[in-house]
């Protein structure tokens, strides 16, 4: 355990050491080398804590902003709100953490073909980190739509609030809470075919199709994850 804490401490500090050079070199090896140098760390180490280089320094940054947005979150003052107000008060805590350059930065690096699949999966994983954050207990289907919908969400939020230079970022929530409310607008438009009879006998074959799936049982489960 004290060699998986000392591990996790230097590669916090080499993070730390790289995010300067990120506006600069972006998310490269260039960067790493710099942090490397400015960390004091010893380069031997660099291949055990970011084994792909520059790449595996931009996850590990997004890494860190899901898990500020939690620590954020279980702190917040929630009393009163509604499911719509968590959802979106745990999407601005995730994007107060994060620096826009540093974002933009990323944003181009995942959106190369060759690792679009991995920035898509980093995308998943903060909408599951923000159900996490609000104690979601789903695990059938719903599990599933409920991140699914999120992630697009976060996604279209994000490349707003990369270009948005209104004051505290204003026009972003504005976004945000529009893009919520189609979410809440569909769910509403679900709940009503379930009550009529037209359609409700439409859909009772599929949906008892939909009652079979269940959610991941672990980490590796998790769409898009290779078990090997």
């Amino acid at each position: 355990m004290d060699h998986e804490n000392t591990m996790e401490d230097a590669k916090n500090r080499l993070l730390d050491a790289a995010l300067p050079h990120v506006a600069f070199d972006g998310w490269s090896d260039t960067t790493l080398r710099a942090a490397l140098n400015d960390s004091g760390l010893a380069t031997g180490l660099a291949p055990a804590l970011f084994p792909r280089g520059g790449i595996d320094l931009a996850v590990a940054y997004h890494k860190r902003g899901d898990r500020q947005m939690s620590e954020d979150y279980l702190t917040h003052p929630k009393t009163d709100l509604g499911i719509r107000q968590r959802v979106t008060l745990a999407v601005k805590l995730r994007l107060q953490r994060a620096d826009k350059e540093l974002v933009r930065r990323g944003s181009v690096l995942f959106g190369m073909p060759h690792h679009a699949i991995e920035g898509a999966g980093l995308i998943w994983g903060t909408a599951d980190a923000v159900w996490n954050a609000l104690g979601d207990t789903s695990r059938d289907v719903n599990w599933y739509t409920k991140r699914t919908t999120l992630s697009a969400v976060y996604a279209s939020t994000v490349l707003y609030w990369l270009g948005d230079t209104s004051a505290d970022d204003q026009d972003s929530w504005a976004f945000l809470d529009r893009r919520i409310e189609n979410v809440m607008q569909f769910e509403k438009a679900k709940a009503r075919a379930k009550t009529n009879p037209l359609t409700k006998a439409m859909m009772d074959g599929p949906l008892k199709i939909l009652e079979r799936i269940t959610a991941p049982q672990g980490v590796q489960d998790l769409p898009g994850r290779n078990s090997h």
